[in-house]
């Protein structure tokens, strides 16, 4: 179920001019196009409009994680990416749809999702990051590589999906920048974060606020919950659209609608840490609570003493299951991998949960959902314990 509520504001102060105030929009959207691309065109020329000059290039950041069709809800939809690009075409600029697939491949991801066919014969550019560029994102990571095209782009639209996430809780607005790590870094950058969610978390604050996109429009209409954000996760209609200039403000405000404690996702707890997050959120349209959207359930990784934490890894913390009867051994999952955990042994995969670091990026590119997460029986009664 979903009331309406009208204009909100969240974390209200007093008004003055040492608050940091940012707006969300909120609009009420379906995929019928001759209502949507009006109302993206209202939302742009709030968010960026007078930005976009003649000549500019605009690079265009969907969520294209793999190859799937747009009523799985794992791509952001075609149409809301058009309306995008068509108002960039109508200011003069020069359109540019990029992302960094996880699986795939560029050309596959946009046949399936159906973007090629829904933008044919518009005077736009579709362009895979391949290039990267080093920038200095601050510590603890320094200088990285982030695609060249988004770091030199005139200006950057974000367009992300609503989704869960089994690492993350939710993939929105910050979230879907790290589509700007090309190729087998992105795998790398788990790695390299480990087993800390934390650190994670700000390792994409800090890649967000090094490309500070001028507008994010979040495609909500048909949204995704549960074990998301791959084909383990399930579509379900909001039909919302909800923009901002300010990323971190959307991903607030959109954890609101949803009744989530905003600050249970990493992202948000990170942003708010390194002072990104506005004292004041006022949320303008028609804002909807969503009743009974499903989150996936998130687990500690390790605790206590840290010599245990192998002991805890193998046999009491969550961690992802596969399910025999759907596994086609495709290899996704081996090949994605960054600490080569998984392996096929016969007919079946094996998980080295020792190796393991709990990324989820398997359960993210599997093709068939045959992957999902579960926290061992020994875990939730020591968890309880614990409690």
């Amino acid at each position: 179920m979903t009331r309406a509520l009208g204009p909100l504001i969240i974390n209200a102060l007093h008004y003055d001019d040492t608050v940091k105030k940012s707006r969300v929009i909120v609009r009420r959207a379906s995929y019928d196009y001759g209502t949507l691309k009006p109302l993206i065109f209202g939302i742009a020329d709030s968010l960026c409009g007078p930005m976009i000059r003649k000549g500019s290039r605009v690079v265009i950041k969907p969520n294209l994680l793999a190859p799937s069709r747009p009523d799985r809800a794992m791509v952001t939809h075609p149409l809301v990416v058009k309306a995008v690009a068509e108002y960039v075409l109508e200011k003069g600029g020069r359109p540019q749809i990029s992302d960094s697939p996880a699986m795939g491949g560029f050309g596959k991801v946009l046949n399936e999702s159906g973007l090629g066919e829904a933008l044919k014969g518009m005077e736009v550019e579709f362009k895979e990051f391949r290039e990267s560029s080093g920038f200095d994102i601050g510590e603890p990571f320094k200088k990285i590589d982030i695609a060249k095209d988004a770091l030199e782009a005139d200006l950057l639209i974000n367009v992300p999906k609503l989704k869960t996430h089994a690492q993350m809780r939710m993939t929105l607005g910050v979230k879907n920048l790290f589509g700007c790590i090309v190729g087998l870094r992105k795998p790398e950058w788990h790695l390299r974060t480990g087993v800390s969610r934390e650190l994670f978390a700000t390792l994409l604050v800090k890649i967000h606020h090094a490309l500070r996109p001028s507008a994010t429009i979040l495609d909500g209409i048909l949204a995704m919950e549960g074990q998301g954000p791959g084909r383990s996760g399930t579509p379900r209609e909001l039909g919302i659209i909800v923009a901002s200039d300010d990323t971190y403000a959307l991903d607030v405000a959109v954890c609101r609608m949803l009744g989530l404690d905003p600050y249970s996702v990493f992202t948000n707890k990170a942003a708010r840490e390194m002072g990104h997050v506005a004292d004041e959120i006022e949320v303008i349209g028609e804002v909807p609570i969503i009743d009974n959207f499903r989150f996936p359930d998130i687990a500690p990784l390790v605790f206590g003493p840290e010599k245990l934490h192998g002991f805890m890894r193998r046999h009491l913390v969550q961690r992802p299951l596969s399910e025999e009867s759907a596994c086609r051994l495709c290899g996704e999952c081996w090949k994605y991998c960054p600490t080569k955990a998984i392996s096929r042994e016969g007919h079946r995969i094996r998980i080295d949960y020792n190796k393991c670091i709990r990324c989820y990026c398997c359960i993210e590119v599997c093709p068939h959902a045959a992957l999902r997460t579960q926290e061992p029986l020994l875990g939730k009664a020591f968890r309880r314990l614990r409690k």
